[in-house]
């Protein structure tokens, strides 16, 4: 299984920033190896985030994003206190999930 996301999530007036860091390899399928072979593509093609329960964004993501990606966004109406989960799955089937706390 990959590595855990680092999920920092900070409530600010009504609006809560939530940013995430995930450890994944993301090979595209172009690249090719030292004996000049294909690379396969690995890569996350489903991203989702909930508040509380309650889905607040989905993303179909495909070969061409990079290693360990970067994702932030903002979410109306979170407070300090409210859970915050990221969950993503692969092409080949691996599946993350990881939650945290906004402040």
């Amino acid at each position: 299984m990959a590595d855990p996301m680092r999920i920092r999530a900070q409530a600010a007036g009504d609006k809560t920033t939530v940013r995430v860091l995930m450890a994944h390899e993301m090979e595209s399928g172009q690249r090719k190896d030292s004996a000049g072979k294909l690379i396969p593509a690995w890569h996350i093609s489903e991203v989702s985030a909930s508040l509380n329960g309650k889905v607040v964004l989905t993303a179909e993501w495909g070969p061409s994003v990079s290693k360990n990606p970067f994702l932030q966004f903002v979410v109306k109406g979170g407070k300090a206190g409210d859970k915050v989960a990221v969950s993503w799955t692969d092409n080949k089937g691996e599946k993350r999930s990881d939650e945290a706390t906004v402040t």
